[in-house]
């Protein structure tokens, strides 16, 4: 039984038990990185494939004769031709909830930098502003408590319901969005009305073609001038320019993005153009906890075990 992991660096950085992998199947390939060009070779004798960002299209997968099951090192499918998998009984199963604490974690902390005014406070020590005041702490800056205000929750599945409950931890009035077009359901809210009445809009939601640029230059404009955007899901779902303006002049508070239109970035984005102390973007990481990343390396294992048994988890297809 031979296994290859086509991506292992986008998941592993030596910080990682690779144990539960190591003892499910006993012939590993291990590649750090496989290029396009290079996913035909590198699948061509694993009867078990696993993939987190490296695309398997139809050639390749048709090109993979002994391949029986491709295990995704992530939630998202989009980088798989499932109906050729389908068309060839390739098993395909997916991680989820994985990384839930970790998203969590990192809303909050994105969502107090920018409340807690944290960037302006920190320039201020460094420019020297409190060694040299009058009075034992600097209030320059005003800081916003969470209790009270109002969370709206664009997305309510797995990740979408954990902000939401922590948010009510926290003490805030959570707003659910209903899904634009369909009826509206009676615990949700329409998003036009979300974006209206919160102080703070959290995205959870997947990138399809409903929901791309579901946030442009009209729904910006229809925030509370203090309230802040976060988007922990993916970077197509927001109008990158129109955010930029929106936070620029003062339309919104502030906003926080750990996702962009183009990951990496490597021809720019409007959002890296410029830096505002209540612009906060940091690289595609709120899922990245070494908690979350074990999580995923032991769920893909026991999803190999559970195939290998005849009894399989996390079906995907077919």
């Amino acid at each position: 039984m031979h296994g290859a992991f086509l991506d292992l660096r986008t998941v592993d950085r030596n910080d990682l038990d690779l144990t539960s992998l190591r003892s499910v199947v006993t012939l590993w390939t291990w590649h750090h990185w496989t290029a396009p060009s290079q996913v035909i070779d590198h699948a061509r004798d694993a009867v078990i494939l696993v993939s987190n960002k490296v695309r398997l299209d139809g050639t390749a997968l048709r090109s993979a004769h002994k391949l029986k099951l491709v295990c995704i090192a992530a939630t998202g499918t989009n980088n798989i031709d499932l109906d050729a998998c389908r068309d060839r009984n390739i098993t395909v199963c997916n991680v989820t909830g994985y990384a839930t604490p970790s998203v969590v974690e990192h809303v909050y902390a994105q969502i107090l930098t920018l409340m807690r005014r944290l960037y302006e406070y920190r320039t201020a020590i460094e420019e020297g502003r409190w060694q040299n005041a009058d009075d034992f702490c600097l209030l320059d800056f005003p800081i916003r408590e969470l209790r009270g205000l109002t969370l709206g929750i664009v997305g309510y599945g797995e990740l979408g319901r954990a902000v939401a409950t922590m948010g009510k931890a926290f003490g805030m009035n959570v707003l659910i969005a209903e899904r634009p077009g369909s009826p509206l359901r009676p615990d949700r809210v329409p998003l036009d009305d979300v974006l209206e009445a919160s102080h703070v809009v959290s995205l959870h939601c997947p990138l399809t073609e409903r929901t791309r640029n579901l946030i442009g230059g009209r729904e910006l404009g229809l925030m509370r001038r203090d309230a802040i955007l976060v988007n922990t899901a993916r970077g197509g779902i927001v109008d990158e320019d129109a955010l930029l303006k929106a936070v620029r002049t003062g339309r919104i508070a502030g906003a926080a993005v750990d996702v962009l239109s183009e990951e990496p970035p490597h021809r720019g984005n409007p959002l890296l153009q410029i830096s505002l102390p209540n612009l906060l973007v940091t690289p595609h990481i709120a899922w990245a906890s070494i908690n979350a990343r074990q999580r995923l390396i032991d769920e893909i294992a026991a999803n190999i075990r559970a195939w290998l048994g005849g009894t399989p988890r996390n079906l995907v297809c077919p």
